[in-house]
């Protein structure tokens, strides 16, 4: 689960995560798709650029 803001600087970011995460899939350039998203602070993109889904490996059971 994406953190909804950024904890250096509380901007909203939850919403761009399904974007970015289809858009990084489908093979294109991340800085490119921070960029689209409207990210352009370095302490929110390293939150998107950085995270990782663990929501499976903590609740296998679903």
């Amino acid at each position: 689960m994406i953190p909804v803001r950024c904890v250096t600087c509380g901007k909203v970011i939850s919403p761009a995560w399904e974007a970015f995460k289809r858009r990084r899939e489908a093979g294109e350039d991340p800085k490119e798709i921070l960029d689209d998203l409207g990210l352009k602070r370095y302490c929110c993109r390293r939150m998107l650029l950085t995270h990782k889904e663990t929501v499976d490996d903590v609740n296998p059971y679903q």
